[in-house]
């Protein structure tokens, strides 16, 4: 089966009236999965909290401690970045993040084929001392580190669908040759980062590969660049894991972005991922949600993604 992580906890993260990383979202994605005819193929299960030292495998400590204070404090928004908070954030960050470690686990025990991660806050914009972009903690970050510090993974593979750039996932690896970084994403757009020529440092060089396109990118050029440039990265570098950053906010009419992806895209590019994930390594897949702020649309795009996940068990 696949493993579908989610706790209540993640609703109760609430950035503000208004804010469109609200609660509605994973609303939006829990109607439509408990609707849906292959429900019975995903396994939901609860998360446990991601340990301190799981954290610091990627945030620094004074990060860490900052988070918590500002938290703890009662503030609105953390003091170093521009993520909304309030006094349940702490717990369903620290669940986001022990959550896709979860997932990892169980993907790599072979308890579970693959891992869709339902979680709030967003992550991919965290980087080791800054939170910012609605995110607290990077949880495809940590995820990857999990692997392969608990299981001993060598080579772990990161796409990002995203239509906003992953520059915390990107900073996190960006000189380490044991991951893959890829990302399509919309430019110019918030974080401003994610050009051609950021190929990676030092013996990072070539380990991250951006592809940004311009407002109304569709099917042709996102899945065109996974598959022409990605793929063939990927039987190079030869993963053992592969990691999603699925972010749904690439989906046509979603307010914060300007791509024009569909549901059956999504469906495409799924299929694409697990036949990287199973040529390269056993099939081990753990896809988490970022970002997607037209919740309808929302959760149509996971219902694909998640139905083709299931169905390729």
């Amino acid at each position: 089966m696949t493993a579908f992580i989610y706790d209540p906890i993640y609703t109760k993260h609430y950035a503000g009236a208004g804010h469109p990383e609200s609660p509605r979202r994973l609303e939006a994605v829990m109607g439509a999965i408990n609707d849906a005819d292959f429900a019975g193929r995903l396994e939901i299960i609860a998360p446990r909290n991601a340990t301190d030292a799981e954290i610091l495998t990627v945030h620094s400590k004074d990060y860490l401690d900052q988070v918590r204070s500002d938290i703890k404090s009662g503030r609105k928004m953390l003091s170093m970045g521009d993520t909304d908070v309030c006094a349940d954030s702490l717990e369903a960050a620290e669940k986001a993040a022990g959550g896709i470690c979860l997932a990892v686990d169980n993907v790599m025990s072979g308890k579970h084929s693959n891992a869709f991660c339902a979680v709030r806050p967003p992550g991919h914009h965290s980087g080791r001392s800054r939170g910012s972009g609605f995110c607290v903690f990077n949880n495809v970050a940590l995820a990857a580190r999990h692997a392969q510090k608990a299981h001993g993974v060598s080579r772990v593979l990161i796409a990002d669908w995203d239509v906003h750039h992953g520059n915390g996932t990107q900073e996190t690896f960006y000189d380490d040759p044991s991951v893959l970084f890829f990302s399509t994403h919309q430019w110019p757009l918030y974080p401003m980062t994610g050009r051609p020529e950021e190929t990676g440092r030092g013996d990072g060089q070539g380990t991250t590969i951006n592809c940004p396109f311009g407002a109304g990118a569709g099917r042709e050029e996102i899945l065109g660049a996974f598959t022409d440039k990605l793929i063939p990265a990927a039987n190079r570098f030869n993963p053992e894991l592969v990691l999603i950053s699925a972010g749904f906010d690439s989906r046509i009419s979603d307010p914060l972005g300007g791509f024009n992806l569909t549901d059956d895209d999504f469906a495409e590019l799924t299929k694409l991922m697990l036949g990287i994930a199973r040529k390269h390594a056993s099939g081990r897949l753990v896809s988490t949600l970022e970002g997607g702020y037209n919740p309808s649309g929302l959760g149509k795009a996971v219902l694909a993604h998640c139905q083709t996940l299931a169905t390729a068990t």
